[in-house]
């Protein structure tokens, strides 16, 4: 198959085929298969479209945004990058990975998740005698739906004030849009964890041994309450984060020079530990990240493109649709420090 990035016809109606996104639409139109063994490979097929109007958006020689409105054609691709702009903020922001067991596609707003129960003697691991019955576990579909929310941001800009303003300082602005959005999500999968999704499955709540402190045996008491569970993950709020780093058993030279070089905590029971302003104060969520929470994934980052590609940028919309369901209760717990008493 010849070639052909560089005659195909670009339009509105790209962006609204169902159950196809854009850059899937090109594609089908330009397959990446066949660029194998030549210099376009490695690229998909918006960034070899990105190559065919000479469009550069990174970079100290990056081009200006209007580079994208020298033909109606390159017009097209603006939403596009657009999407991908706040998707790599997103990403650059986002802890939901490390606290999602699954991640679920699904079109439509009535969404329901599935849970397993063991009742009973049943949770117990006991031998099974010739002709006796075999534990059961049982997989149903979850009483309520889980809620799915629309998250984003608002694009306020007349196209005069960004039109020569270079694409890669243009990117900055967008990928700060992605992670405001990540931190929305964010904020809706910690309330899941701690509140349930309507299920009757709010996370168990422990309190600290003392008042307004948070001591390592609060900690290894929390821990040894998540058997058959492993507590792999804390959330924390920003002021227990500062209690946690002042133990001395924080302090192991280990733990600083992991943190030190990567970046990256790991507390002394072998949790990840995680600070996000999402966390209530005094607040400290364990989870195990394998079995806890789904997230529904109900649309990916969406622009709206017949107002960009039109150059209308005020006011508009990029969101997404996503929501949260608890997957097995017990997988999550929540350890309050204790308020101080009033005189």
């Amino acid at each position: 198959m010849a070639n052909q990035f560089d005659t195909i016809r670009l339009e509105k109606g790209m962006y609204q085929e169902a159950g196809r996104s854009f850059t899937q639409v090109l594609e089908g139109l330009d397959p990446s298969e066949q660029y194998k063994g030549t210099r376009l490979e490695g690229l998909d097929a918006f960034q070899r479209q990105l190559k065919r109007f000479d469009i550069k958006v990174k970079g100290a020689g990056s081009d200006p945004v209007e580079k994208f409105f020298r033909t109606a054609d390159s017009a097209v691709l603006f939403p596009e990058y657009i999407a991908r702009s706040v998707r790599q903020g997103m990403e650059e922001a986002n802890l939901l990975p490390a606290i999602t067991a699954a991640t679920t596609r699904f079109e439509g707003m009535d969404y329901r998740s599935i849970t397993a129960e063991a009742g009973g003697d049943e949770k117990e691991l006991k031998a099974v005698d010739e002709g006796a019955a075999i534990p059961a576990t049982t997989i149903k579909v979850q009483a309520n739906l889980v809620k799915l929310h629309k998250r984003g941001r608002m694009l306020v800009a007349s196209y005069e004030a960004v039109r020569y303003q270079k694409l890669d300082l243009f990117s900055v602005t967008l990928r700060q849009i992605g992670a405001h959005i990540a931190r929305m999500l964010l904020s809706d999968g910690v309330d899941v964890l701690m509140n349930g999704d309507g299920n009757d499955n709010e996370a168990e709540a422990d309190e600290t041994t003392a008042a307004s402190t948070l001591t390592y045996d609060d900690l290894v008491t929390f821990w040894g309450k998540f058997d058959p569970y492993e507590m792999n993950t804390l959330l924390v709020s920003p002021d227990v984060m500062l209690k946690m780093l002042k133990l001395s058993e924080f302090k192991d030279p280990l733990t600083g020079l992991n943190f030190q070089g990567t970046g990256k905590l790991t507390t002394p029971l072998g949790a990840t530990l995680l600070r996000t302003s999402a966390v209530p104060a005094d607040t400290v969520i364990g989870l195990d990240h394998r079995y806890a929470l789904e997230l529904v994934q109900g649309s990916d980052v969406m622009v709206e493109y017949d107002k960009l590609i039109d150059r209308q940028l005020e006011r508009a919309a990029i969101t997404t649709l996503c929501g949260f369901a608890k997957l097995f209760p017990d997988a999550s717990r929540v350890l309050k420090v204790k308020a101080a008493e009033e005189d």
